[in-house]
């Protein structure tokens, strides 16, 4: 892989996707940072969670080359913990 790798991003929080050209060397842990930013979601980024085709990816370290994230790949950022409802 060269170049940048576009991915798709759903933050649930913010109910938004936002596309992001990352290089394939971008880790796991800046890209869902990367995402909360652009969606204006605050809060601190270690209690959100980062899916790949319904599974957690929990190693924050491995780039998206290392994770398997193919170009236009759908990844989702939410909670690790649900808010209840009120």
């Amino acid at each position: 892989m060269s170049g940048t790798v576009p991915v798709r991003v759903m933050v649930s929080d913010a109910w938004d996707a936002v596309t992001l050209d990352a290089a394939p060397s971008t880790s796991l842990g800046e890209l869902k940072r990367e995402a909360l930013a652009r969606t204006r979601v605050r809060g601190d980024p270690a209690e959100y969670l980062v899916k790949f085709r319904g599974a957690e990816l929990d190693d924050e370290t491995r780039t998206l080359q290392e994770a398997g994230v193919p170009a236009n790949a759908p990844l989702i950022v939410l909670r690790r913990r649900r808010r209840p409802v009120r």
